[in-house]
């Protein structure tokens, strides 16, 4: 998970006000139960909706090129990855003539059964 900078410790503490604990049943069985462990945890709250709402959109499913140009409609800056820092770095130092880039992601396959048509 990626944080944004200037959070404040009463905000990261909301976030990590549950816990997951393992209680047992009347008859003996295990079950998971989030459990409070500070009073308030809106920040979780309103994380897990927009995780929820991310989901709906399917934002899980998205390919690079539709979160680069959702990146370009809102004028956000291109995200540098650290390969791509590390050999910034590396060139600005002098040490290098030129900066590699990193080389490209492979498409994930997509497997089709003949199942149904």
């Amino acid at each position: 998970m990626h944080l944004p900078h200037g959070v404040d410790g009463e905000w990261i503490k909301q976030l990590v006000a549950e816990q997951l604990i393992t209680m047992k049943t009347k008859r003996g069985f295990q079950r998971l139960e989030w459990q409070k462990i500070r009073e308030r945890n809106e920040a979780l709250d309103c994380r897990v909706y927009a995780r929820a709402a991310a989901w709906i959109a399917g934002a899980d499913r998205w390919t690079e090129m539709m979160w680069r140009d959702l990146e370009q409609q809102v004028g956000a800056p291109p995200e540098i990855e650290d390969d791509q820092r590390a050999n910034i770095d590396v060139a600005a130092d002098g040490i290098a003539g030129r900066v590699r880039r990193a080389p490209k992601r492979r498409d994930r396959r997509v497997f089709r059964s003949s199942y149904l048509g």
